[in-house]
C-alpha cells in the first residue's frame, strides 16, 4: 500500500458543510406486481443481507470553490438495526447525491442463510483489526490538521477482506465498532471504473487518485456485487489487484430478481420513446414485417435466396457466424421500399438479465432496420454526403435500462452507438412522460443518444469525423408499448419462448467489397493542404465497418447478450 505517511494538499478550509442537491425520478413509482425479492428493499446473497443506503452525511470535499473538478466524501447514516457499515462513498461535486452504499448484516439461522454456508465455523463478517492512514491533505505541521481530509483502511482479519476506505476530517483514527470485513469466499474482485479525482496535474510529487470501483466478474453470468464505496491510492498501474473487493451473490436463485409480471411492469413504466430524425430515410420495421416482405435465406453457394417464414423458422439455428448463410433484401421492384422500413410495425425486443450480480436488473431493448444509410463527413464547416460508406442491409441497435433491483428505480440507460456506447446517468437524461426517458437515434446510423444534436465519431477538437445526427421529430417508437419480450434465461425453461430468428448467428447482411478508400482520397484531395493530415489520420482510426458493406449478426451474437455493455 502506501504506508502511513502524509501526502502534501495546498489545502483550503474544507470543512464548511455542503450537502449536494438530491435527485428523484420525475414521477413516484408505482406497486409493483408480486414477486419474491424484487423491490423489496434488501437482498439475500446467501450467508449475508444486504441494504443500499443513499442517504450520507458529509465528511470532506477536496474543492468546494470549483465543483466541476471537486470530489466530496460522505459517511452512509440511517443504518438499518444489525447491519453494518462496508466503506464510504465519494461522488463528484458537479452532479446529484443519488449513489450508494451497500450495508450488511449476517443471516444467523440455517432457514435466513438457506444452506449458502461454504465456511459455517467462520462468521461471514469480522470487526477490522485495526486501521491504517494511506493519505491526508495535511501539509505535515500539526497547525494544518483541522479541515483536512484523512483516509484510512481497515486491517482485515485473516481470511477477511475490506469492502471499502473510511474518511475523516480529523487525524483521530475512526471507530470500528459499526465497521466489518467481509469472510474472503464471500466476495469477489473488483475493479476501478471512473476516475473520480486525479491530483497527478498539480501534486506531482505525491499524486493521489480516486476512482469509483465495480465488480471485475459482470454480465449475465457474473456474481460480483457493487458495494459502492471508492478506491484510493498514489501509484496504481492498471491490472494491479486493489486492497479491496466487492461482495459475492451465491443465491443461486437470484431471489431479488423480477418475475414475468414485474418485468412487464416496468418495460410499461420505464420504456423509452425513440425518435427518429426528422429526416430520416431508413426506419426501423418489425422481423417479421422485413420477413412477409420478401427478406432472402442465403447460403453461400446459391445464387438465388430463399423466402423466410415469417416467424423465422426456417433459418438456420445456433451454431456460429461462419459465412455459410446470410439475409438479404428482396429482388425486384420490393428492394427500394423494404430498405425503408415500416415505422407503424416497428417494435424493440427485450431481453432481461441480471447485472451486478442480480442486485440490478438490465433489460436490453434491440430495435431493427432493414437498412442503414450513408455515412456524412464532416470537416470543419463542411460537410459531405458519402456514396456508400456506412451502409449496410439490416441493422441492428439497442438501448439498456439498468434497473435497481433494491427498490425497482431506474438507475440508468445504456446507449449504443455503433461499436462503443456510453451509460448515462438518470439524472441525466430527459423524460417524455412520467419516467419514461427520451432516446435519439441518428440520420441513416441509427445509434442512440441521450440529447438532440451533431455527434461526431472522429475528432470533436478539430471538428472531423462521421457525423451522427440526432433530433426529435413525429417519427417515433414508444417502446412501453411496442416491445416484445424474447428472453430472459433467468427465468427458467419455457417461461420466454425465443421466436426462432434470435438463433440464427450469421449476418443479417451480405458482405460486399468496394474500393472506399477511393471516395474518401477524393475529399481528401480537396481539402486544403494543412487539413489532409489530420483527416488521413481520422480516417485510419474509424471503425472498419465504414469501408465495406456488411451485415451485422444478430442479437445473440453479440458480446453483451451475455457479457456486460462496453462503457
Amino acid at each position: 500500500m502506501f504506508g502511513c505517511k502524509c501526502f502534501y494538499w495546498n489545502r483550503r478550509n474544507q470543512m464548511a458543510y455542503w450537502e449536494p442537491e438530491s435527485f428523484s425520478l420525475p414521477a413516484p413509482l408505482p406497486q409493483w406486481p408480486r414477486g419474491q425479492g424484487f423491490a423489496s428493499g434488501k437482498i439475500n446473497l446467501g450467508e449475508l443481507e444486504v441494504a443500499k443506503i443513499s442517504k450520507f452525511k458529509f465528511i470532506w470535499s477536496s474543492n468546494l470553490e470549483d465543483k466541476k473538478k471537486g470530489v466530496s466524501f460522505f459517511k452512509p447514516v440511517g443504518i438499518p438495526d444489525g447491519f453494518y457499515c462496508l466503506g464510504h462513498y465519494c461522488q463528484s461535486n458537479d452532479q446529484p447525491l443519488r449513489g450508494f452504499v451497500l450495508v450488511a448484516r449476517e443471516m444467523h439461522t440455517e432457514s435466513e442463510a438457506d444452506d449458502f454456508s461454504t465456511c459455517a465455523s467462520s462468521p461471514a463478517l469480522k470487526k477490522p483489526l485495526d486501521c491504517t492512514l494511506v493519505w491526508s491533505s495535511t501539509d505535515g505541521s500539526e497547525e494544518s490538521l483541522e479541515g483536512c481530509g484523512f483516509f484510512w483502511l481497515p486491517l482485515p482479519p485473516e481470511g477477511y477482506k475490506s469492502m471499502g476506505y473510511l474518511v475523516t476530517n480529523t487525524a483521530k483514527k475512526p471507530k470500528l465498532d459499526k465497521v466489518r470485513c467481509v469472510r474472503a469466499d464471500l466476495t469477489d474482485k473488483c475493479e476501478n471504473y471512473r476516475v473520480l479525482l486525479n491530483s497527478s496535474t498539480r501534486f506531482s510529487e505525491f499524486p493521489f487518485h480516486v476512482w469509483s470501483t465495480r465488480p471485475a466478474h459482470r454480465g449475465m453470468l457474473g456474481r460480483g456485487v457493487s458495494v459502492g464505496t471508492f478506491s484510493c491510492n498514489s501509484f496504481w498501474t492498471p491490472g494491479q489487484e486493489l486492497p479491496i473487493t466487492c461482495l459475492k451473490n451465491l443465491d443461486p436463485a437470484l431471489h431479488a430478481m423480477p418475475n414475468c409480471d414485474q418485468i412487464h411492469a416496468l418495460i410499461n413504466h420505464y420504456g423509452p420513446t425513440v425518435f427518429f430524425h426528422p429526416d430520416e430515410i431508413y426506419l426501423p420495421s418489425s422481423v417479421s414485417w422485413f420477413f412477409e416482405n420478401g427478406a432472402l435465406l442465403f447460403k453461400k453457394g446459391d445464387l438465388v435466396g430463399e423466402p423466410i417464414d415469417v416467424d423465422g423458422s426456417n433459418l438456420p439455428s445456433g451454431g456460429r457466424n461462419d459465412g455459410e448463410f446470410w439475409i438479404d433484401l428482396p429482388s425486384g421492384d420490393r428492394k427500394s421500399s423494404v430498405k425503408l422500413g415500416n415505422l407503424r410495425s416497428a417494435k424493440l425486443y427485450a431481453h432481461v438479465k441480471p447485472a451486478l450480480g442480480g442486485t440490478f436488473t438490465d433489460i436490453a431493448m434491440w430495435i431493427f432496420c432493414p437498412f442503414n444509410g450513408p455515412a456524412t463527413l464532416k470537416v470543419g464547416i463542411m460537410n459531405f454526403a458519402l456514396s456508400k460508406i456506412g451502409q449496410h442491409v439490416g441493422d441492428w441497435e439497442h438501448i439498456t435500462l439498468r434497473i435497481c433491483n433494491f427498490t425497482g428505480e431506474l438507475w440508468s440507460i445504456y446507449f449504443s452507438q455503433h461499436s462503443v456506447g456510453v451509460w448515462v446517468n438518470a439524472y441525466d437524461l430527459e423524460y417524455i412522460q412520467g419516467n419514461k426517458a427520451i432516446v435519439y437515434s441518428s440520420k441513416s446510423g441509427h445509434a442512440s443518444f441521450p440529447h438532440p444534436g451533431i455527434y461526431l465519431q472522429g475528432s470533436a477538437k478539430l471538428g472531423i469525423g462521421i457525423r451522427n445526427d440526432a433530433a426529435g421529430s413525429n417519427l417515433y417508437v414508444d417502446s412501453s408499448t411496442h416491445y416484445e419480450l424474447v428472453a430472459g434465461e433467468y427465468l427458467g425453461d419455457g417461461v420466454v419462448v425465443e421466436p426462432g430468428w434470435l438463433q440464427f448467428m450469421r449476418k443479417w447482411g451480405p458482405t460486399i467489397v468496394y474500393d472506399s478508400r477511393t471516395e474518401l482520397n477524393k475529399i481528401i484531395n480537396i481539402l486544403p493542404v494543412m487539413l489532409r493530415y489530420s483527416v488521413e489520420s481520422i480516417f485510419d482510426k474509424l471503425p472498419l465497418e465504414l469501408y465495406g458493406e456488411e451485415g451485422p449478426t444478430g442479437p445473440k451474437e453479440k458480446n453483451n447478450w451475455v457479457g456486460d455493455e462496453r462503457g
